[in-house]
């Protein structure tokens, strides 16, 4: 219990560190010099120094090691590299599908941007960019780095995904029963990716990408990825299932089987990889 409770307040500390100063910047942006996305470098600048700590540099040195184990920035095979992101990418792919189906079993709750009308287009953008490689650096960091790697090692990957998605879900306040499950499927595309991989880079760079996917989205239609149309959707329990929820089943199922067998394959790599370099993960 030691480990998970250390875990989770570690991972709890990265994610606040690191996200904190980005909302105050950019919230300070909005409301000085809206014109000019001035805190794009600045928050590019803290990063930089912010992953860099988090991998093992600067004070104290007695903590170095530990810093860097906990970050599992590990360097991966060509080939790891490959089926970790092919891994992720559909797993993304099928989730956003099972987002549209679920949308039509239930209500899901609406996300929608604040009122930027009078902020100029060019710095909205600007900003909305910069936070994913932010919220893709710095969660990947805390979730799938210190949060979960030591509960994967105590209590193995099925309890660290349940515990990171639940802690997922709290981080990004909207942690309500009916969209739970959401929250662990996330972790779950990107935990197993760092499982089998034993790296968080490829998540890192899939969760840079599926925020982009997201924010644009969001920006572009004004709701989020889980939202199938600005209108209430069309429940199946009252207007029946049409073509486009069948065709949206379907589309999901498919790309379900294609993840996992990709996930097999990762894993399938991850071993050669690891046997080739004599290293034992």
């Amino acid at each position: 219990m030691a480990v998970l409770i250390q875990a989770v307040a570690l991972g709890m500390l990265v994610m606040l560190a690191g996200t904190l100063p980005r909302n105050m910047l950019f919230a300070a942006n909005l409301t000085y010099l809206p014109g000019l996305p001035w805190a794009v470098p600045l928050v590019g600048v803290y990063l930089w120094m912010f992953w860099r700590y988090l991998g093992g540099w600067g004070p104290p040195p007695s903590t170095a090691r530990q810093r860097r184990a906990w970050l599992r920035a590990r360097p991966l095979a060509a080939r790891v590299w490959i089926w970790s992101l092919v891994a992720g990418g559909l797993g993304i792919v099928a989730l956003v599908l099972a987002l549209r189906v679920a949308n039509r079993l239930v209500a899901l709750p609406s996300q929608q941007l604040p009122d930027l009308s009078q902020v100029p287009a060019a710095t909205v953008v600007a900003l909305l960019l910069a936070a994913a490689p932010v919220a893709g650096i710095v969660e990947e960091a805390a979730f799938r780095g210190y949060m979960q790697g030591p509960i994967e090692h105590r209590y193995g990957p099925v309890v660290a995904i349940a515990v990171t998605g639940t802690l997922f879900a709290v981080a990004h306040l909207d942690f309500t029963l009916v969209l739970w499950p959401y929250y662990v499927a996330v972790a779950a595309v990107y935990g197993m990716v760092t499982y089998l991989s034993q790296s968080i880079l490829p998540a890192v760079i899939l969760h840079t990408a599926g925020n982009l996917y997201s924010n644009m989205d969001l920006w572009l239609h004004g709701q989020a990825e889980w939202q199938a149309s600005a209108a209430p959707p069309a429940l199946v329990w009252t207007h029946g299932a049409d073509a486009a929820f069948w065709w949206s089943l379907a589309a999901c199922l498919l790309a379900t089987v294609a993840a996992i067998g990709a996930y097999l394959r990762l894993a399938t790599a991850a071993r050669r990889a690891s046997t080739a370099d004599g290293v034992v993960t």
